[in-house]
């Protein structure tokens, strides 16, 4: 299978691995040469198939788990494989605490809505959230725009459309953007910090 999309460097991978273990929701993955990034929307392809997976942890180099990647499906009713499995377990791997600068300040929690992107230089785009978060969203669009390409976003949470502004930090042709929220109204932050305490964490594999 291929996996493809921006490392943790900003730049574009694309290349050839092997799966260790394969589950509806999720996979371990071997042969990973690029430096992905946790918590990082990237696509995996098997045969015509291609689906968004978010990088749930990376072995560690110099041990039996490096080249290694457990990966989360972002949208499990849309399986990636072509053969019945049974249901998941848990994957005990644990990975090494992170450090601050490692984690993510706001976590990206699976939602989906719909958004309307005014980029600076262009027409205004439509697309659907796959994550949200109070400090950003993915959203899946085949033709994305490019990486550090700075726009408005309108996302509408319970009838109620809320602004902010953003820069695009990754950019994956045939998936979509990752976007970082720059400034927010105190009232839109509220109402969207209030509505993301009531929908489920993304689970780990």
């Amino acid at each position: 299978m291929r996996i493809f999309g921006t490392d943790s460097n900003g730049k574009i991978f694309s290349e050839k691995v092997a799966t260790v273990k394969v589950s509806r929701r999720g996979v371990e993955l071997r042969g990973v040469q690029a430096p992905l990034k946790l918590n990082e929307v990237i696509g995996l392809t098997y045969g015509q198939a291609k689906i968004n997976f978010r990088v749930i942890w990376v072995g560690q180099a110099g041990t039996p788990r490096a080249g290694h990647a457990g990966l989360l499906n972002t949208a499990p009713d849309k399986p990636l494989w072509d053969f019945p499995l049974p249901t998941g377990r848990v994957d005990e791997y644990r990975p090494p605490a992170q450090s601050a600068a490692e984690r993510r300040k706001y976590p990206r929690l699976k939602f989906s809505t719909s958004v309307e992107l005014h980029p600076l230089h262009g027409a205004l785009i439509w697309g659907k959230t796959t994550d949200l978060g109070q400090g950003g969203c993915y959203i899946e669009m085949p033709i994305p725009l490019q990486r550090d390409e700075k726009l408005k976003i309108g996302i509408w949470i319970e009838q109620v459309k809320l602004w902010a502004q953003g820069t695009v930090t990754t950019s994956t042709p045939g998936f979509g953007i990752g976007i970082r929220f720059t400034e927010m109204s105190e009232p839109d932050r509220e109402h969207l910090k209030k509505f993301l305490k009531t929908i489920t964490h993304v689970p780990k594999k």
